[in-house]
Formats: structure tokens, sequence, C-alpha cells
């Protein structure tokens, strides 16, 4: 079975001019374990393949399966649960809370499902990513670098079977991108996690396994 399976995917968005067609009659299988990197000009709905994959936004028709679970037609308390239970998101921006701690920040999901033994998984899951001395450390108190590795502890600790990364170094240097790709790439290899890389930069794509480009909505 798929990891991802979307068959003919559309989404549409309303604007003040009317609906607009970002994605054009998708079809898209990603296996369990595969690394897909997903390229395209600005505009070409990149990221919103990713929301829609990952529950964020519901198709406005076709049909898209996640992790085995149909959620073309489920309602938002359903994909947020499909979302804890076997996804893990991260983004461009960090997301953090700035008044949270980092072990603080990378707990929270796992709390808010009520998951015991939080804070502990969670500082594992920041030794994992090299931060085991970073523990109280606020979000201001890290650089870039840092905050996304707190970023991508956060998207690992439920140990999720799919994870999504949209221009996950596009704040960040070159050095400081190439080794947070390291990391995603070394731990998605350990965990055989299905990792989806959205991203502007084709030398980054051209890591993975298969690469996609999309380009006005549609798979080219």
């Amino acid at each position: 079975m798929p990891a991802i399976a979307l068959d003919k995917v559309c989404l549409a968005l309303t604007s003040r001019a009317g609906p607009v067609d970002i994605l054009k009659n998708v079809d898209l299988r990603i296996d369990p374990g595969e690394t897909v990197g997903i390229v395209g000009p600005s505009g070409s709905g990149k990221s919103s393949l990713l929301m829609v994959a990952a529950g964020l936004e519901r198709a406005t028709s076709g049909q898209v399966v996640v992790a085995g679970q149909d959620i073309t037609a489920t309602g938002e308390d359903a994909r947020a649960a499909l979302r804890a239970r076997a996804i893990g998101i991260v983004f461009q921006s960090f997301h953090l809370m700035p008044t949270m701690t980092a072990r603080e920040n990378v707990a929270l999901p796992l709390e808010l499902a009520g998951v015991d033994g939080a804070e502990a998984r969670a500082d594992a899951a920041l030794a994992e990513v090299g931060l085991a001395a970073r523990l109280e450390h606020y979000p201001a108190e890290l650089s870039g670098g840092e905050q996304q590795r707190v970023a991508i502890a956060r998207a690992i600790v439920g140990a999720p079977r799919i994870l999504f990364a949209d221009e996950p170094t596009g704040n960040l240097d070159q050095r400081t991108g190439v080794d947070v790709m390291d990391l995603l790439m070394r731990l998605g290899a350990e965990r055989s996690t299905t990792l989806v890389l959205v991203t502007h930069d084709a030398a980054l794509a051209a890591r993975f396994r298969r690469r996609i480009t999309l380009g006005d909505g549609r798979i080219v």
C-alpha cells in the first residue's frame, strides 16, 4: 500500500477575482520509506500539494489517501488526529513558541495528544538532533539552524511514518542548510520514514530517490 496516494486531485482557492485553480488533476504515488523531492517555479503548486497530502488543506476534488487513511472528505478533527498519529511537518519558518523552551516546544504535540512521558521523549528527540545541551534554551537564545533542529525534533518526536518538509533550509545560510538536510536524510533513513521535500533548489531535490517537477499545478 502506498504511503501517499493522490488520484485526480484538484485544489481551487477563492480570490477576489473568483476561484483560482492551484492543483489540476494531480496523480501521485509515494511508497513507504521513499524519499521524494518536489520542485518547480514559484506559484507552481508545490506547497499546496504538500498541504493537501498532509491534511492541512482539503482537496476540492479527487481522492487523497495518506498512511492508509482516506482523508478526502474527513473533517479537520480526523485530519488532525492522523497528523498526530502518523505525520511530521517541518516548515521554512520554524513556528516555535517563543515563551517555551526547546524541551517544551518539542513536548507540546505529545502533551496535547495526552501521551505519557512527553518531556523524556522530547529530551531524546533533541539529543537525536544534536541539541542535548540546549533543552532549557528559548528560541531567541538559539541560532537559526538550532531553531530548525528544534522544529525537526518536534516533527519526529511522535515517530511519524511520513515526514513532510516545506523549504526547510529557506531561512538558513548554505552551510547550515546542508547540515539540516543531512540531518533530515539521516533521520529518515534510520527510521525508514517516508520523506517528502518541497524545495526550489534542484540540487537539494537531486539528493532524493525521486524528483517530481510541478508546473502550473500539474506534474510535468
